[in-house]
Order: C-alpha cells, then sequence, then structure tokens
C-alpha cells in the first residue's frame, strides 16, 4: 500500500507519544477508511495480544463498506483469510493468527442503552471510528474510555482514529473549529485531506464530485466544513450569513426576548429589537433571577418597552422572571397559536415559531446587529441546527429536540432561542404569516 502525503502524516501522528484522538478527513476521496484499516492491521501484526475496535453507526453500512476495504487492504499487504486471519460473522470479529483481535461494532446511540452500557465492560487497545460524524460524541467518548487493554505492556498511550466528511457537529465544534483557530489542545489533532491530495484516485471519481449541487460539491470536493447537507434544516447557510448583512430591515416596534439559563454553562441571552432588526445582544453568565429581570428592566426603560412587549423562556427559572417583570412568558411546548381561528400543523409553540423564523431568514427579513465574531459564529452554527424532526413521516411539523442539538454541537443553543422567540409576537397577527 502506497500512502499518500497526507496519510502518511496522520500514520505518523497515530504512532508519536503525545497525540491521544485525531481526526482524519474533511473530503471525499482522500484515502480515510482506507488509512484506518491499515492502521488497525498494522498494529494487530505489531503488538501480539491486542485488541482492536473499528467501529460506525450503523452495523449494517459498517460491514457494507469499512469491513470490505479491511480485506481489500489486508489483500494489499499479503494477508490471506484463513492463513494469516479470520473472520467470524456472527460476532464480528477478526482473529489473527499471534492472537490478535478487531471487533467490527456498531455505534449507534439506541434508545434502550443511552449510556453505552454494551460497551461497559469491553478492553480494548486502540479504536478507528469511520464516518465519526454520524455517531453521537457520547460515542466517540465512551470507545475512548474503553481503550487501556495491553497498553503498559507494550508502552503505550490510548489512540482513537475518527474519519469523516465535513459536518457541522460535534466534530466542527470539538476539533475542526478550534484547529482552524488555532486553540486545539496538542493531544488532539485534526488533519484535513481532500481528493486532491490522492494521487491514486480515478478521475472519474473527481469529474462526479464536480457535478455535485453546490453544497455537496464544496463539502465533499472542496472541503468546506461551512456547509451542512442535511435536507432536514430549514435554513440555508448563505441565508444564515446574510442576516448580519441584511441592513435593509425596516424599523419597527421594539421588544425584548431573552432565553434565561440556570447557574451554569448556559448563558442568559437578551435581544432588543427594533421591529425585526435585533440591533443588541446581551449576554449575562451566572446571573440569578433577580439580577437578570432588573438587567431586562434597565433595557425597557432606557428604551421605553412597555412589559407587553417583553418575553422571557417561562421553562424553569425564566418563570421566576416573567413573575417579575409581569411580562409575556414563553412556554416551549404550549400548543402553537391558531391562525384565523384554524388550529396549526405543528406539534408545539416553540415548533412553530422557528418555522417561521427560518421562512423569515431565508427571505431576507431577518438582520442581526453583531460584530462579535465568537458571537457571530454560534448563532449560525445554532441556526444551521434548526432543523426539521422526523422528516420521513407524516404528522405534525416539528424541529429536533433541545437536547439532540446541545449533543450535537456541545452546548445550548441559547442564542437562537433567543432568536426564535421574537416570533412569537408575529405569530400573533393571523394576517400576516402563512398558514400552515
Amino acid at each position: 500500500m502506497k500512502l499518500t502525503i497526507k496519510q502518511t502524516k496522520a500514520l505518523d501522528t497515530l504512532e508519536d507519544n503525545q497525540t491521544r484522538e485525531l481526526i482524519f478527513g474533511g473530503g471525499a476521496g482522500g484515502g480515510k477508511s482506507a488509512l484506518g484499516c491499515y492502521w488497525q492491521i498494522k498494529n494487530r501484526l505489531k503488538y501480539a495480544g491486542t485488541r482492536g475496535l473499528i467501529g460506525r453507526a450503523v452495523l449494517k453500512t459498517l460491514k457494507e463498506t469499512t469491513l470490505q476495504t479491511f480485506f481489500e487492504i489486508a489483500q494489499m499487504q499479503g494477508l490471506k483469510a484463513g492463513t494469516h486471519f479470520t473472520f467470524n460473522q456472527q460476532s464480528n470479529q477478526v482473529s489473527f493468527f499471534n492472537g490478535s483481535t478487531i471487533l467490527f461494532k456498531d455505534l449507534f446511540l439506541y434508545p434502550s442503552d443511552p449510556n453505552f452500557d454494551e460497551l461497559g465492560s469491553l478492553e480494548i487497545t486502540d479504536a478507528f471510528v469511520d464516518e465519526v460524524n454520524q455517531v453521537s460524541f457520547k460515542a466517540w467518548s465512551i470507545t475512548g474510555s474503553r481503550i487501556r487493554y495491553k497498553l503498559n505492556d507494550y508502552n503505550l498511550i490510548p489512540k482513537k482514529l475518527g474519519t469523516c466528511n465535513p459536518a457541522k457537529n460535534w466534530v466542527y465544534e470539538k476539533y475542526f473549529k478550534p484547529d482552524r483557530d488555532g486553540v486545539l489542545p496538542p493531544n488532539l489533532r485534526f488533519i484535513q485531506s481532500l481528493v486532491t491530495d490522492n494521487p491514486n484516485i480515478s478521475k472519474h471519481y473527481l469529474e462526479n464530485l464536480q457535478t455535485l449541487d453546490d453544497v455537496d460539491r464544496e463539502r465533499l470536493l472542496h472541503g468546506n466544513w461551512e456547509y451542512d447537507n442535511d435536507p432536514a434544516r430549514l435554513m440555508e447557510f448563505d441565508a444564515i450569513n446574510d442576516i448580519f448583512s441584511n441592513t435593509h430591515v425596516a424599523n419597527g416596534k421594539k421588544y425584548i426576548t431573552a432565553d434565561i439559563a440556570r447557574f451554569g454553562n448556559d448563558k442568559t441571552v437578551i435581544g432588543l429589537w427594533n421591529g425585526l432588526r435585533c440591533e443588541r445582544i446581551e449576554i449575562l453568565t451566572h446571573s440569578d433571577i433577580v439580577n437578570t429581570a432588573n438587567r431586562i428592566k434597565s433595557i425597557m426603560q432606557a428604551e421605553s418597552i412597555g412589559t407587553s412587549y417583553v418575553v422571557v423562556d417561562e421553562d424553569g427559572v425564566g418563570g421566576g422572571v416573567r413573575d417579575i417583570l409581569k411580562c409575556k412568558g414563553f412556554v416551549n411546548n404550549s400548543s402553537p397559536v391558531e391562525v384565523q381561528g384554524r388550529k396549526q400543523n405543528f406539534n408545539h409553540l416553540k415548533s412553530q415559531c422557528y418555522f417561521h423564523l427560518a421562512e423569515k431568514v431565508q427571505k431576507g427579513e431577518i438582520y442581526v446587529s453583531e460584530n462579535r465574531t465568537e458571537v457571530r459564529q454560534s448563532i449560525i452554527q445554532e441556526l444551521e441546527q434548526v432543523k426539521r424532526d422526523k422528516i420521513d413521516m407524516d404528522g405534525k411539523l416539528s424541529v429536533i429536540p433541545k437536547d439532540k442539538v446541545k449533543e450535537n454541537i456541545g452546548r445550548s443553543p441559547d442564542f437562537s432561542d433567543m432568536l426564535m422567540m421574537r416570533m412569537y409576537f408575529e405569530v400573533k397577527k393571523p394576517r400576516e404569516i402563512v398558514i400552515y
């Protein structure tokens, strides 16, 4: 097997004495799966009696793709099935002649095993997760916690390899973005590999990538992590970016919307609106309900805003802020607002407001005046996570739940929730909105 320059760089990283986690990829055709299988085979032959894991979100896909790549790489190394290794289709395990093994394992987040207890008794030496962007961060973390088998025997450190194409989820948040910004911890690495880095790729494969639609071409050919190809998304990346330059949006009545947080990592985010122009965003951390209410009161007084034009998240401690202010309360799971006496096809108010926000973002009718780079990036990332839930099923329209968004980006979507609540006042205008 002749490694590409990027594959060689990745393999050197996997064999150093510092890196514990490597994300390799960022485009199609860069030799991601081949590298992972080669690394696993090499380790099993080099370290007799050790155990590796090759995982993917769905076992069927794992066996149809990554396992076939494994057989191809093994053949390229001169290894023969039945002589140098055997594959047990019942246990999905490869056993080598020197006592080493590789377990092929699905890492899907099953509702019956949300904490991956099935992995609890597993002991492995290292792990390769193919298309790691398709598994949850918890699956990735729990897999790493199982790496301890015979490390001391061979003076090894725990090693995890994840390969993937660009995705706007936890891989972006925890690896790509920190690497881009130069703040990725030294024991974590990200190496981008594109089809153009692979001299062995077929020219027809490259031509096929060039014929993809704009989003997939950016992701798979150019390795652009800022695009999301999920058909369930409600807002396009370009339309989301435009909210910061839509200065044409007209002034109007002033409102305040606030997503209230408890003490901890979540933020209280307060938005001051002039019509559909979000002209100021304030962020409070570690603020109790009294201080939060007082801050909102001061904005109301300075901007001459009445309580009927203020809405706060009423769930949790937000109810205490509402009680102090005597303002509108936003209950996420409450019934959607009727339009012209007709019930709307949403599962609850939050979904109704998010769908309405998405429509206005797509039409360029929302403006956000914000110059802080970190806040802008957070808003973009959170709005990209606004997706229709259960897209393949009939029934009421809904967005993916908050806990799923938290799982994807590693934090609460405080900014997008604040923006979404502005639509509370819009859905109260039945003649101005579309009936779904």
